[in-house]
């Protein structure tokens, strides 16, 4: 494609976006306002769904297609990732000697922080449609506590809890589960990732229907997704020093 075509092209599209955004922000509220009809809208349907919180609702209920579009990003994102970090030819193979000199007061954290760490992901998973968080934010928490292993300067440690197979195999199951949930709502008739499951009482960990199962399976497809992205990185970082003597 010539020049002058690809510049006609971009002024095309620059002009419409450029247009589109300029009525948007012409017609959005005052600063200060009282006005404000989506939040209203938006509190209103959490409460409808018996969840205290609407940012839940939000991602996984009123808009839980545009929460599918994210998670499959992450997905295609962990797939490219590990596609371009492949190993090509001959490749050094890390030691699983732990390397350098590891400060005894992070060594002594990163152990004692593990467990708390992991416990604070899975409650912010589980507990995403009462209290804030939820799957996003909860899978990297558990991901990030497995990786205190690392920061602990134990990286064999880390290998043991973290076979990729197991953790490839957590994030399809994740991506599948958030489609099933779809699927379960065209198949009653509500239409895709309608939520569909009784809602129960409100404040209960068993209420707001689908949104708890929703926010477990997108938990658990991030946290495996981060920790084999995180695995393909480390990887590339090839260890052929010996620990540095104590």
């Amino acid at each position: 494609m010539k020049r002058s075509a690809r510049l006609v092209i971009f002024l095309v599209g620059g002009v419409g976006l450029v247009v589109l955004l300029g009525l948007a922000l012409f017609r959005m509220p005052g600063f200060g306002g009282t006005d404000h009809p989506y939040r209203d809208a938006a509190v209103q349907a959490s409460l409808e769904q018996h969840s205290p919180n609407a940012v839940s609702s939000v991602n996984f209920d009123q808009r839980g297609l545009d929460t599918f579009g994210e998670e499959a990003i992450l997905v295609a994102a962990v797939l490219g990732a590990a596609t371009l970090l492949r190993p090509e030819g001959h490749r050094p193979q890390r030691q699983s000697e732990d390397v350098g000199r590891i400060v005894q007061a992070t060594r002594f954290l990163g152990y004692a922080l593990l467990p708390v760490t992991l416990m604070i992901g899975a409650d912010v998973v589980v507990h995403g449609h009462l209290t804030p968080g939820g799957g996003f934010q909860g899978g990297v928490v558990l991901a990030t506590g497995l990786h205190l292993l690392y920061v602990a300067g134990n990286y064999r440690a880390l290998r043991r809890v973290r076979p990729l197979a197991w953790y490839e195999f957590g994030e399809a199951v994740g991506m599948g589960t958030v489609v099933a949930l779809g699927l379960a709502g065209i198949l009653s008739g509500a239409g895709y990732l309608a939520n569909i499951l009784p809602l129960g009482q409100f404040g209960r960990l068993l209420s707001a229907g689908t949104l708890p199962l929703f926010s477990v399976a997108v938990g658990l497809a991030v946290g495996s997704g981060v920790v084999v992205l995180l695995a393909q990185f480390l990887d590339e970082y090839p260890t052929t020093e010996r620990r540095a003597s104590r």
